[in-house]
């Protein structure tokens, strides 16, 4: 790598704040992921293959987490209707186990190298990929540089920065520069996002729309979904989901002021992180409420006033049981969470307003009436109230948050024509291949 690569990873990695030298942000990273691996797999971390490589052509996908991966899967099965190998890499054992379910044997997986020279350059000799694809935001300057050496076509997909990356990265505009001038082409999520590439130095810069509005609802086991909906009965629900610390007491406290009001009232906490779910549990019955825990099988009873949903993988089944749901990250922490998956399930929106990183779908989803934002804990209460109150009012907020995301569709055909001229001539390889091998 030349010196000024090495500046400019270097200081990007500075730029991140993981730390002062490039070997130590990537250990940071690898640190922070610890508990969230596959002890078995670990090799594949430092770009030891678990797998041999498969002839022809080979594009690599990276999706870094479970949103991510969940968001490619379409863009994936469409790929693999060309007959183009995929290697799919992620960072966690949960987006490992969404690959596996959605995917199967269709793809190879492997967990993503670290961001080091030798554990990225090992990756990439043995794969050989001629073509990579990342989602979303997964700026790992190593690998840009890696792939941008080797001359590999770069494409980021669903691309989006969020507010505090767009003005982290301005504040090191060359550095951005050095680095998103190695990719082949950006695919931005929303207009904002587009603009803010083109501004870091991308080009190409197309946008899309999010590929998240084209997957599937989220699955569910209907044997499991029927047997909580036979414990429940006709008891009114509501939900908060993909809650942060502090929000599940907030819904906890939301309950206990609504349940004299509402007879037989359950509310469904789904934390974000389910490793909080004992903590969470203790905290909650100090409060005087009685807890089931959907880990432990706990069936919910008459007197059950929350549904502990500590559990990875079932937010399909979670959603179909209300209504109502609270998206949370945005009430006590920044950010937001994803409120399309509720939407598509025809669910009433609720969310705090610090929703920044899903900016343009929660403006989709206000603008409609599908989604109302909350300033705090008694205007959360004030408005699952009104919902749990008004039929009427709720059935036409479910329907407009369905509808909205019916109209949000078309990124993954954005994406797929953006992607044509990278991916033809692989397939043209691959045929070729074929067409040769027999």
């Amino acid at each position: 790598m030349s010196e000024r690569w090495a500046r400019v990873a270097l200081t990007a990695y500075r730029y991140a704040g993981a730390a002062a030298y490039p070997l130590i942000g990537p250990y940071v990273a690898w640190r922070a992921s610890r508990g969230k691996e596959d002890r078995v797999r670990r090799r594949e971390r430092y770009g030891v293959a678990g797998r041999p490589r498969p002839e022809g052509p080979v594009i690599w996908i990276h999706a870094a987490s479970v949103g991510e991966t969940i968001a490619v899967v379409p863009l994936v099965e469409s790929i693999l209707d060309y007959g183009v190998n995929i290697v799919l890499t992620t960072g966690t054992v949960t987006s490992a186990k969404v690959a596996e379910e959605r995917l199967g044997s269709r793809i190879i997986h492997q967990y993503v190298p670290l961001d080091l020279k030798p554990a990225v350059s090992r990756f990439l000799d043995h794969w050989r990929p001629e073509l990579a694809i990342i989602a979303e935001s997964e700026i790992w300057p190593m690998t840009i540089l890696e792939l941008g050496a080797r001359n590999v076509p770069q494409v980021l997909v669903n691309g989006r920065l969020s507010d505090r990356s767009f003005t982290s990265w301005k504040k090191r505009a060359g550095v951005a520069e050095a680095l998103f001038e190695n990719l082949a082409h950006v695919i931005a999520q929303s207009d904002t996002d587009g603009e803010r590439f083109r501004a870091l130095g991308a080009r190409p810069v197309t946008v899309s729309g999010n590929l998240k509005v084209d997957t599937n609802p989220p699955p569910v086991d209907e044997r499991a979904l029927a047997t909580l909906q036979r414990q429940i009965g006709d008891r009114p629900t509501w939900a908060a989901i993909s809650t942060h610390d502090g929000e599940e007491v907030v819904a906890a406290e939301v309950h206990a002021s609504l349940h004299r009001r509402h007879h037989g009232l359950l509310t469904i906490i789904v934390p974000r992180h389910p490793d909080r779910a004992d903590a969470l549990a203790a905290q909650i019955s100090g409060m005087g409420l009685t807890v089931a825990r959907r880990s432990k099988a706990d069936r919910i009873s008459p007197d059950t006033d929350i549904l502990l949903g500590d559990t990875i993988g079932e937010m399909g089944l979670y959603l179909r049981l209300t209504e109502i749901a609270f998206v949370g990250r945005s009430l006590t922490s920044e950010g937001g969470q994803n409120p399309l998956e509720p939407a598509m399930l025809e669910t009433a929106v609720l969310a705090g307003r610090n929703v920044q990183n899903f900016r343009e779908a929660y403006q989709r989803l206000l603008d409609s009436g599908g989604a109302k934002l909350v300033r705090d804990r008694d205007m959360l209460a004030g408005a699952v109230n009104f919902l749990l109150t008004n039929e009427a009012a709720r059935h036409e907020m479910m329907a407009a948050g369905a509808a909205t995301v019916d109209e949000m569709r078309g990124a993954l055909a954005r994406t797929l024509k953006s992607l044509e001229p990278y991916i033809q001539p692989l397939v043209v390889k691959a045929r070729l291949k074929g067409a040769n091998g027999r």
